[in-house]
């Protein structure tokens, strides 16, 4: 039994890791993995009630994630309708490579935080586009915003996918993560940032172009309301946990909920057609469903391999032949190039006991800094460098030559500082 769910989940990883070659959406090859492992896992046990009994434990805490992931992600759709971010975009000028750079980055960096790195990514892509209409000089841009994305989203608890399983299992708190982890994540962007500001020289050959959309049934007034209010509720998110003592995905879906109201009122008087556009049910149509089934399908398939008792031989294993948490952790950062964070979280959860590792064990901080930010080695390896990918052309083989040696020294760069700091403040 065991050999063989460890085989089709093998064979999952490979599916969704070769879904650029195989044109197969790696949602489909996830959804499959899941369901596969368990019916094993099942047929092959006597006591199918504890199985199914252990399943539905799993579905509950994976349907957290799905719920926070889901809110988070129409809150952000709603800005985005109403155009709420060319408050940021229309604020960039400058024809300054170095300072553009510098710029595109910070704001990933930040932004990243609040909303999340996939999300803060497309955006950005988005609007380098208008900025930078050459390809050519957008490449090394794109790729340093998939870092940046990635960099910034390591240390926020809403910021990336990863960072949020551990900060709803308990492991992580959001004002330590927070602390913890700016300063180490910041190191691993500036070393990219620093190096191509010697690369880049001179202005850019454009001229400014407008970046507003012009979309006709949106006043300034609702886009800055929308912005401003889709953003702090987003925020809230971490104080209304710590106020109310909920999970997360309460806070989300009560920022939702206010949301939601908010826009129903200032549209009340608009015409149907604009209306209609503009409201959270057509939003809702644009989520991107296939995003959400892969993180169920993926969890389902590490909650199979943790309550078959895999997780924790691995863990066994790893202790055996390295030893040393650290240089676990951080290879578990640099195998995220290559695997989806996500899952490799997810398996860490089910590997190390809170008993041993309790919430905001050093463990556990350097496990959210190296999977965060470990994705940027390689172009496929997260799901910024993927979304990136795909709306520039990248090519894995120009992101390999390019980029990835830099964006390894900053991985490297960020742990450094974080165990010094750990070992001075500690």
């Amino acid at each position: 039994m065991e050999l063989f769910i460890i085989l089709i989940f093998i064979i999952g990883y490979l599916a969704i890791a070769l879904e650029h070659k195989t044109s197969v959406n790696k949602a489909a090859a996830a959804l499959l993995t899941g369901v596969l492992c368990w019916s094993i896992f099942i047929l092959f046990d006597n006591d199918k009630m504890i199985i199914v009994e252990q399943l539905e434990k799993h579905l509950g805490e994976i349907s957290q994630i799905l719920f926070f992931l889901i809110g988070a992600m129409t809150i952000v759709e709603i800005i985005d309708t109403h155009d709420g971010f060319e408050i940021i975009t229309n604020r960039i000028k400058t024809n300054n490579k170095v300072k553009l750079l510098w710029i595109i980055s910070l704001l990933t960096f930040f932004l990243s935080a609040i909303l999340d790195n996939l999300t803060t990514s497309i955006v950005m892509i988005s609007m380098i586009r208008k900025l930078l209409p050459d390809k050519n000089e957008r490449l090394t841009m794109a790729a340093v915003i998939i870092i940046s994305a990635n960099a910034g989203g390591a240390w926020s608890p809403i910021g990336d996918v990863s960072t949020t399983m551990l900060w709803i299992g308990g492991q992580i708190t959001s004002a330590n993560i927070i602390i913890k982890l700016i300063f180490p994540s910041l190191v691993c962007l500036f070393v990219p940032l620093i190096y191509y500001s010697f690369k880049m020289k001179g202005e850019l050959n454009l001229k400014q172009l407008n970046v507003t959309k012009s979309k006709t049934f949106t006043t300034e007034f609702e886009r800055r309301f929308v912005f401003f209010l889709g953003i702090g509720v987003l925020v809230f998110v971490p104080v209304f946990k710590t106020i109310t003592h909920l999970p997360p995905y309460m806070g989300i879906l009560f920022g939702l909920g206010l949301l939601w109201v908010a826009t129903e009122i200032i549209h009340k008087n608009k015409n149907d057609e604009d209306k209609k556009k503009l409201s959270v049910v057509y939003t809702l149509r644009k989520i991107d469903i296939p995003t959400i089934l892969f993180f169920l399908g993926i969890l389902l398939s590490v909650a199979a391999l943790q309550s078959a008792g895999q997780l924790i031989k691995l863990s066994d294993l790893l202790n055996d032949k390295i030893g040393n948490q650290n240089l676990i952790v951080l290879i578990l950062g640099m195998l995220s190039a290559i695997i989806d964070n996500v899952p490799l979280v997810a398996a860490a959860m089910g590997m190390y006991d809170m008993n041993m590792f309790p919430t905001d064990h050093t463990m556990w901080e350097f496990l959210a800094y190296c999977a965060g930010t470990g994705g940027s080695i390689l172009v496929i390896g997260s799901a910024a460098g993927v979304a990136v990918m795909g709306m520039e052309n990248i090519s894995f083989i120009w992101y390999l030559k390019k980029i990835s040696f830099i964006a390894l020294l900053g991985y490297f760069a960020g742990a450094v500082i974080y165990l010094i700091q750990i070992a001075i403040f500690n």
